[in-house]
């Protein structure tokens, strides 16, 4: 064999999984469009990513979280909810015995930079960047993965890290419930008058969703959900057109806004994998499971998605099995499933009331609001699940 693990993509669910496999004694390859200088030195994105206290101990075992990234990352103290103008507001906020935070925001690249660090240090792991997958062929005791460059490569092991639109998870058969919302994402940093005290603030208004994610300083990460046309359009306008704008969507609750970063927009698809894994193969990351930001847990899922395969994957090898083994897999898969569902099908139904503005659903949502509010155990339940996952 050439690998006894192929991990297509070098994202952050493909490097974890690369990590966590590594020092066990597999071959381990990793197989990624872009170069590794790209890998190396990721440019600002726009995303800041909202990490649970498990995701910050899979990555402190991967030791993948290092002083550089503390001092990028920003606490999270609670988070708040509101429906258009209502003054009504549902807080959020963890209970005592959870260290007193939600979690932490960290910007995307500096995840991928000290991720691909960690990495690339191990000498079980190897990458062959700047080339694709062109073609896969499953067999009894292998996997041949094609290259572009037209080599050849054979493994024990396949997995597809490659994003929502995973060309892998087709080649090996598996479908997928993808849902195209016609929304896309806009995020950048800006600048406040305002004191945000480090409180994340949510809202859901007709035809849009905005959030604020508190940053160091005055400055806090903006999102904004819109018909795609929309963000389009205002992600083109000038700065200070852009800060107006903003300003009064977020109704001025932070004051004047002031653009301090590079805009960026992301078309929005939800993907759910109607199987998580196929012989000697298995999904994880967005190629499993692309979630709606809303709740910003997908990339929690993926990092535990990628924690509990290289479990099942390293007992079936410290048992002396193959570790493609068929019972490991399935025992992947029905954990992870578990895992995500409810997060999965919670957050479908909280996009689904809140982007609706029927009759209905403009009576549920703050009637919903405030049926929260006035149930502590709701509250604290849901703090513990964003804090913890």
């Amino acid at each position: 064999m050439d690998s006894d693990i192929v991990i297509v993509g070098g994202g952050p669910a493909g490097l974890s999984l690369a990590t966590s496999l590594s020092g066990h004694g597999l071959a381990i390859t990793v197989v990624e469009r872009q170069t590794l200088e790209q890998l190396a030195e990721p440019p600002f994105d726009g995303r800041e990513i909202a990490l649970t206290h498990r995701s910050i101990r899979i990555l402190d075992g991967l030791s993948a979280w290092t002083p550089r990234m503390g001092d990028e990352a920003a606490p999270l103290r609670a988070a708040k909810v509101l429906n258009g103008r209502s003054q009504f507001t549902l807080c959020f906020e963890p209970s005592s015995r959870i260290e007193g935070l939600l979690g932490w925001l960290v910007p995307n690249q500096c995840i991928r930079r000290e991720l691909f660090r960690t990495t690339a240090s191990r000498s079980d792991i190897r990458f062959l960047t700047g080339i694709e997958v062109t073609g896969v062929r499953s067999q009894h005791d292998r996997v041949e993965v094609v290259l572009s460059n037209g080599s050849v490569l054979h493994s024990r092991m396949l997995i597809a890290a490659d994003s929502r639109f995973s060309t892998i998870r087709g080649m090996l058969g598996i479908g997928a419930t993808m849902q195209r919302t016609g929304r896309s994402m806009l995020v950048c940093r800006v600048e406040h008058e305002a004191n945000h005290a480090r409180v994340a603030t949510e809202w859901f208004d007709y035809r849009q969703a905005l959030a604020l994610l508190p940053l160091h300083g005055r400055t806090s990460s903006a999102v904004i959900t819109l018909p795609s046309a929309e963000a389009e359009h205002l992600a083109g306008l000038s700065e200070a057109a852009f800060g107006e704008d903003i300003s009064r969507r977020f109704a001025f609750r932070l004051g004047q806004m002031r653009l301090v970063s590079t805009r960026h927009v992301y078309p929005l698809t939800v993907t759910w994998a109607k199987r998580f894994v196929a012989p000697r193969a298995a999904l994880i990351g967005d190629a499993a499971v692309g979630m709606h930001p809303v709740t910003a847990h997908g990339f929690n899922l993926g990092l535990l998605g990628q924690h509990g395969l290289a479990r099942e994957l390293l007992q079936a090898h410290g048992h002396s099995r193959d570790p493609g083994d068929a019972h490991a897999l399935q025992r992947f898969e029905r954990l992870h499933r578990l895992a995500c569902r409810p997060v999965f099908d919670a957050t479908n139904a909280i996009v689904g009331l809140y982007t609706r503005d029927d009759a209905i659903a403009r009576l549920a949502r703050p009637a919903l609001l405030r049926a929260a509010g006035r149930l502590p155990m709701i509250r604290r339940g849901v703090g513990t699940l964003l804090a913890q996952h």
